[in-house]
């Protein structure tokens, strides 16, 4: 399975994701085939984006860049609505993309809206640090969200991206659970500043400090690369494949529970 990677590389995450999952490939001997990265910054545009651009050559992968926002001050100009314009500018993409053959390509840190014909065309693997039918929205919502709902679990899963933003079909998953001993603390806290709080007067006093929030961030984040990397290790071992932007697996059911290799994984770094 020859794999695409997408990156806006706007952060050190961006370039995190990319890098240990290169490195944990090769420590695992696997023969995960990254055939291109796409940036949608050129070179010189950002400087988090160029130091993406640096280690994609450091790593000595295949680099592919086309400027979004050149491409969108362009279309300003011509008076091109938003619509038309994410249409043509992901059509310029696929094009650029077709020499490399990629069978899936991976969502990490790509901060544009995909146009449906490019997912009709590809397998687009987005990461969303949610369970599925869980909260959308970036990961700071998602938490806050499942602080007000008082959530007893959450996760993230690897979903194909869609048009319907964080609700396509869902891959694969992990989760783990909010409640017990060492959460407990952290909800009592939490509950006291409720009495005299709302969510939104939390957030703007503390934001991610906030010790519950932190937490349950800390937990996710540690196992969102292990996910991407276990499910990718699915395509790499022909477990699941892809056809006409969809995937599929012959010999289990979607979406794969991966809580365990995660945990497993987790445990071992």
């Amino acid at each position: 399975m020859r794999i695409g990677w997408l990156s806006s590389g706007r952060d050190q995450a961006a370039r995190n994701l990319l890098a240990d999952v290169v490195a944990r490939a090769q420590q695992d001997d696997i023969p995960l085939d990254i055939a291109a990265v796409f940036c949608d910054r050129e070179p010189g545009e950002a400087p988090e984006s160029d130091r993406l651009i640096e280690l994609v050559q450091r790593l000595d992968l295949p680099l592919v860049t086309l400027s979004s926002a050149a491409s969108w001050k362009a279309a300003q100009t011509l008076g091109v609505d938003r619509t038309t314009w994410r249409d043509e500018y992901h059509r310029g993409v696929m094009d650029l993309l077709v020499p490399y053959r990629l069978g899936v390509l991976v969502m990490a840190g790509y901060m544009l809206v995909v146009s449906p014909a490019m997912c009709r065309r590809y397998a687009l693997l987005n990461l969303h640090p949610a369970l599925p039918g869980g909260p959308t929205g970036t990961w700071q919502e998602v938490i806050w969200q499942l602080l007000e709902e008082e959530a007893t679990e959450t996760g993230a899963m690897m979903h194909l991206a869609t048009a319907q933003l964080d609700r396509g079909p869902v891959v694969s998953s992990f989760r783990f659970r909010l409640t017990g001993d060492d959460w407990a603390p952290l909800w009592k806290q939490f509950r006291e500043k409720r009495k005299t709080m709302s969510i939104t007067e939390i957030a703007a006093a503390e934001g991610e400090a906030e010790p519950l929030f932190a937490e349950i961030r800390r937990h996710g984040e540690v196992r969102e690369i292990p996910l991407l990397y276990q499910t990718l290790y699915q395509f790499a071992q022909g477990k699941l494949n892809t056809a006409a932007g969809a995937v599929f697996a012959e010999s289990t059911r979607l979406p794969l529970d991966l809580t365990e290799p995660v945990e497993a994984e987790v445990a071992s770094r």
